[in-house]
């Protein structure tokens, strides 16, 4: 369940969307005593279990006093009782509910905010059976408890959320919260710390500095890569359009040179600078200027914002930032700095992508465009920067057929078709400055609204509404997502886009107001699931639903809404094969398939789970060797009209006739896959099951049996 709303809400923490939970404050009078029957109980601990706010653990749920008008309220009613039995609640900080019997204790953190791991000083603990009150004294503890990972224990408005989550990003990705059992008390903690050579300063973890010293020189030109392809920077500027025969493009820090010789090579203007390979080349101004994985190898922070400055002041139309992310580092790197000396003796800046764009945007005074996991566009002209993002959120769509014989039609094919091809493509008439055809158009029919007739009535006019409102949808996710970021004037839109808001809303005020709703509903969970389970496009899994990339775009407006709400900050990775949209907490996945097309059950190779709430990324390695998990029933994630989709569909006809997918469960995994094909004597050529030809023969008799019998069955169901 995403989250349970009794008063939606969307807030906009700079650039970031986050989806929180706002509720009303709940006064202890408005609430009556309960009483700890078995069935209060039970629904006692299931709205611990449930609550979207605060830390649950196997046999306990914190949450922090400033987050308890955020309960259920039943949940506020057990805590209202229990604060009758007590005397002192003036400092209390956290206050933990027990799942394993009826009792409620409230604890003392003193340093909460400003301690990045406050110790425990004191609790009380009450017993709602027997009313008695029980109090403990922490402060003179030789080794006392301590919290990790605050930002649970709080609401995402909390004002210190984000300074909290930060740090836990970064005791992550250094694997210092890997073994929660020894790090729950000072010292374990200190050790662990001490372990990995790191120590804290306020919510900022840095090296310390007796065991982790500078090296004399750290080696930055050891981090440039020899390619054999376009860096993916590059290679997702060049596919967007924005490096081409009529833009320039400088290369920044470009190490070995390759981007720069492969782009010349497609006969585009290209230079580069770098300052160990090519010093001597000049600084000059371009289009498209790269500064592709360079921030992240300097390890002066004044001398990796003056790189960042100095590329932005050569760009002319768009800059190009790319930088190492966070996603899952050993220990066995040193510490130092903001960063970490790898063993080529180089230095490694690791962001968490949504520190990456606030970076950007605040030294640069920008909004910066996610395209990829670290990557990101900065356009110096804004009607530029919003038609890109505009164009991510447009849907494909087909010119209609032509269904009936017309003959004016015919006679005026050749001239009508750019007005078809236009209104596919906006979803609306073009003015007469937008169509070079305009002009003979009107002189020909009286008006294009007349030409436009014609091509009526030679096509399904239903078709072309459907055109019309499918560009209307694509405007609205892109309205929507822009409530997060600064929502462009109408001014600031390109001439084109102004248009497409007039015809398909009406204003820009009507369409802004029309996105702003839309947004809104997306804080009801039940709406999500909903639309998820109705989806006529996707893998309905129990939790899930599962679609392949092509076909996002044709989901329900408010699916592919939800899904944007990931991808505006984050990036949806190009390499991803499906987005799997979770029904019971607010999260999407991004799973990569390398082998889809080719594999009749591909295996997942990566994920990247991104948390709705703080954009928090997760990101997993599946080792292929390691019994990773299987695609099933490829033809579900895809729609009809894929490439591929009646092979696929084919196949599962084909499975589930010999009862192979009977069992989801048991073939989850590459080894119970492989298992149930070699209990029912198949396996795989390409998309075709086939007998084995090592099977035992009575066990191939015994399958055939049971393969008429299910055919037979099949049947007589049908005929009933």
């Amino acid at each position: 369940m995403l989250t349970v709303w009794t008063s939606p809400a969307v807030v906009s923490s700079g650039s970031t969307p986050v989806l929180y939970t706002s509720y009303p404050q709940v006064h202890e009078h408005n609430v009556s005593p309960v009483n700890a029957s078995c069935t209060q109980w039970s629904a006692i601990v299931t709205c611990c279990q449930q609550s979207p706010v605060g830390k649950l653990l196997p046999s306990a749920f914190y949450i922090h006093v400033s987050a308890l008008c955020t309960l259920d309220p039943l949940l506020q009613a057990w805590e209202a009782e229990a604060r009758q039995l007590v005397t002192v609640t003036d400092n209390i900080t956290l206050v933990k509910f027990n799942l394993e019997k009826p009792s409620l204790s409230y604890l003392y953190y003193p340093n909460f905010d400003t301690d990045p791991h406050p110790a425990l000083q004191a609790s009380l603990h009450v017993d709602l059976q027997s009313r008695e009150v029980i109090q403990r004294d922490y402060s003179n503890a030789k080794n006392p408890f301590i919290l990790h990972r605050k930002e649970t224990f709080v609401a995402p408005d909390y004002p210190l959320y984000e300074q909290f989550a930060a740090l836990t990003r970064q005791e992550e990705a250094l694997g210092l919260l890997d073994n929660a059992r020894t790090i729950g008390t000072r010292q374990g903690w200190e050790q662990r710390l001490a372990q990995c050579h790191v120590t804290l300063q306020g919510h900022t973890l840095v090296p310390r500095s007796p065991i982790v010293s500078a090296p004399v020189t750290i080696d930055r030109h050891k981090a440039a890569i020899s390619r054999n392809d376009f860096s993916k920077p590059v290679r997702l500027a060049l596919e967007a359009g924005l490096i081409n025969a009529n833009t320039t493009f400088f290369d920044y820090g470009c190490g070995l040179g390759g981007d720069l010789e492969r782009v010349a090579k497609l006969g585009y203007s290209s230079a580069g600078w770098d300052p160990y390979y090519r010093p001597d080349f000049p600084l000059v101004p371009a289009d498209v200027v790269n500064l592709g994985y360079v921030i992240n190898v300097i390890e002066d922070p004044a001398e990796r914002q003056e790189a960042l400055c100095k590329a932005w002041d050569l760009t002319q139309q768009v800059l190009i930032v790319a930088a190492q992310v966070l996603i899952a580092q050993g220990n066995a790197q040193i510490a130092y700095g903001d960063g970490v000396i790898t063993s080529r003796n180089t230095f490694q800046k690791y962001y968490d992508q949504e520190e990456l764009k606030v970076y950007i945007d605040q030294v640069l005074g920008v909004d910066a465009v996610p395209v990829a996991l670290g990557i990101y566009f900065i356009f110096r002209d804004e009607a530029q920067a919003q038609s890109f993002r505009a164009s991510r959120y447009r849907s494909r769509v087909s010119v209609p057929r032509i269904s009936i014989a017309h003959k004016r039609f015919e006679d005026y094919k050749q001239l009508l078709t750019p007005l078809m091809t236009f209104f596919t493509d906006r979803g609306r008439l073009p003015t007469l400055e937008e169509l070079p055809e305009a002009e003979t158009l009107s002189s020909q029919f009286g008006s294009l609204k007349r030409a436009f007739q014609i091509i009526l009535k030679a096509t399904n006019p239903q078709e072309w509404d459907a055109i019309s409102d499918r560009r209307r949808q694509d405007l609205l996710v892109y309205l929507a997502l822009s409530h997060f970021g600064r929502r462009p004037k109408l001014r600031d839109l390109a001439p084109v886009v102004q248009n497409d808001i007039k015809s398909l809303f009406g204003s820009y005020q009507q369409a802004c107001a029309a996105a702003d709703l839309m947004l809104m509903s997306l804080s009801n969970p039940a709406v999500i699931e909903e639309r998820c389970k109705n989806s006529a496009i996707g893998q309905k899994r129990a939790n899930s639903l599962w679609v392949h990339v092509s076909a996002i775009e044709a989901l329900d407006p408010l699916l592919r809404l939800y899904e944007g709400c990931a991808s505006r900050t984050i990036g949806r990775p190009p390499e991803a094969t499906v987005v799997k949209f979770h029904l019971r907490k607010p999260k999407i996945s991004y799973l990569v398939y390398p082998t889809f097309d080719t594999d009749p059950h591909p295996a997942l190779h990566t994920s990247m789970d991104i948390d709705l709430r703080d954009l928090h990324v997760h990101y997993r390695d599946y080792d292929p060797n390691d019994n990773p998990p299987l695609l099933h029933q490829k033809d579900l994630l895809v729609t009809t009209d894929y490439p591929l989709y009646e092979k696929f569909a084919k196949l599962t006809r084909q499975e589930k006739a010999w009862g192979l997918l009977d069992d989801l469960h048991l073939i989850y995994d590459t080894h119970g896959w492989q298992q149930r094909l070699k209990d029912y004597c198949a396996e795989l050529k390409g998309h075709r099951v086939v007998w084995r030809k090592d099977a035992d023969p009575y066990r191939v008799k015994l399958v055939k049996s049971t393969q008429r019998q299910r055919s037979n069955d099949r049947a007589g169901h049908k005929a009933l």
